[in-house]
């Protein structure tokens, strides 16, 4: 017995060291950069996130952004659990309802994505106003508004998270790209094949490749 405890109690020593060691390494901050993602893997990963969410594998929707945020935009391990999260909760909040009132349910939850979002951010960010813009533009596809329209309102947002001006020809341009592919899958419906969605991460590619160019812009202005 006098034999045991020693190892006992130093097997939980290094048991604790472990744990400890692997929490920090979730939680230590990291400098996470919006502006440092590979436009390829980026539009891959959204393809991926775009259709786990219509089939309601939220599971795997919620590893896509995690993977998206981590390996991406370098966030922590913690930080990318939380923007999946939130992000996850809100396209899930969002999609069984029927009305703009009914949608706001969502807003709260973005909020809470563009929070931690935010932190790689290249200047400070109204999180509120993202947060509703962007419902505003999930809605307004909803609600089969153009794709050019609305494709303006994504370019909002990505002026408000990543400092770029939203009249810029690359930053509006993937706006409605991205609006454009949306709209694309939007009119397959059930009936979406497997070249159907290499077209679209296609697109994708395209619109992410304009904002790659943008922010790169800006940062040589910076």
């Amino acid at each position: 017995m006098s034999k045991t405890r020693p190892r006992l109690r130093a097997t939980l020593a290094v048991i604790a060291l472990i744990l400890a060691g692997l929490v920090a390494y979730a939680a230590i901050p990291r400098r996470a950069d919006l502006t440092a993602f590979d436009p390829v893997e980026t539009a891959r990963l959204e393809t991926l996130m775009w259709r786990h969410y219509y089939d309601k594998r939220f599971a795997a929707l919620l590893a896509d952004l995690y993977r998206l945020a981590r390996d991406q935009d370098g966030f922590s391990p913690l930080d990318s659990a939380r923007i999946a999260v939130a992000a996850a909760r809100a396209a899930r909040a969002f999609q069984p309802t029927t009305s703009r009132a009914e949608a706001q349910v969502a807003v709260p939850l973005l909020i809470d994505y563009f929070v931690v979002l935010a932190r790689g951010a290249p200047e400070p960010v109204d999180v509120v106003a993202a947060a509703r813009t962007e419902l505003d533009w999930w809605q307004a596809r909803r609600e089969q508004v153009r794709p050019d329209a609305y494709g303006l309102t994504i370019a909002q947002v990505t002026s408000l998270v990543y400092g770029v001006d939203d009249v810029d020809v690359d930053v509006r341009a993937f706006g409605i790209l991205r609006a454009q592919a949306m709209d694309f899958r939007d009119a397959r419906g059930a009936g979406i094949t497997e070249a159907d969605w290499t077209a679209i991460e296609q697109q994708l590619l395209v619109a992410y490749q304009h904002l790659k160019r943008a922010v790169s812009h800006r940062t040589k202005i910076g």
